[in-house]
């Protein structure tokens, strides 16, 4: 990692923003993103441009991987290969779509931050676990809320094309669990590794996180973190290979302690 840029916000190293084309504004704060109420023109719009572009990010940071590690075992680097190629198709069809609802690049501004906080990491299980594991698998529950929203919007031809792409995303967070599992197996310092990247994904949110009642760059009032929660993708996380207790947990973590089955100590 010599010669590869950080900065600092207060006691945090994270990396340097990847290249974006000029027509990108990068930001860092969800105060400083378009979000707009739900169901209207603008919300799908902006709605695929942000994810258009964190699909460029998760290429950015699954490509980097492949690239920094490269004594990484042949069977990882192949997943981590087909997901690059995944994450590609997934820009190409969100950027399609957006052009035919009169969308562009460039229209809203855009986040990198998964890739400041992952690739600040210099250990390739502790990137697994921050994007994969955590970042990806948190994706997989707004998919799949936002799948449902779109459709009740009325536009089927995105609702299909998020849940073929969360499909893909369920592979990306299957198989970090998988590797992650292993490593822990065959050497439990591992864990110590995982340990240190969830702190420290907490820890660098925590710098960026907004208030409730904090009005966003196009004037919306902004919930409190903890009520911008979604719901929590069960069915696909079990696919993900996420065990009953770590859903359990994730459903707890969430505020959803009345879908945690009986006898499961809280």
């Amino acid at each position: 990692m010599i010669g590869i840029g950080f900065f600092d916000v207060e006691d945090i190293k994270l990396r340097d923003a990847p290249a974006r084309d000029a027509c990108f504004d990068v930001v860092y704060r969800d105060a400083e993103m378009h979000e707009y109420a739900e169901l209207s023109a603008m919300w799908l719009r902006e709605t695929l441009h942000r994810h258009m572009t964190n699909e460029i990010t998760s290429l950015d940071i699954a490509a980097a991987c492949l690239v920094e590690f490269p004594d990484a075992p042949w069977e990882l680097r192949l997943e981590l290969a087909r997901q690059c190629w995944d994450e590609a198709r997934h820009v190409r069809v969100l950027h399609r779509r957006l052009s035919e609802v009169g969308g562009h690049r460039g229209e809203f501004p855009i986040s990198v931050l998964e890739w400041n906080i992952t690739c600040a990491l210099d250990n390739l299980p502790g990137r697994l676990a921050t994007q994969n594991r955590t970042l990806e698998a948190g994706a997989m529950d707004v998919v799949k809320g936002l799948s449902r929203n779109v459709r009740e919007y009325g536009d089927e031809r995105t609702a299909d094309m998020l849940e073929a792409i969360l499909t893909d995303e369920v592979q990306h967070v299957r198989f970090a669990n998988r590797w992650i599992r292993r490593w822990a197996t065959e050497d439990r310092r591992v864990l110590m590794k995982i340990a240190y990247a969830v702190r420290f994904l907490a820890a660098a949110n925590a710098k960026f996180q907004i208030k409730a009642g904090e009005l966003n760059a196009v004037g919306k009032t902004l919930e409190a973190p903890e009520d911008r929660i979604p719901a929590v993708n069960v069915e696909d996380r079990k696919l993900a290979e996420f065990s009953d207790d770590e859903v359990n947990e994730i459903l707890r973590q969430a505020g959803f302690r009345a879908l945690v089955p009986d006898g499961v100590a809280a």
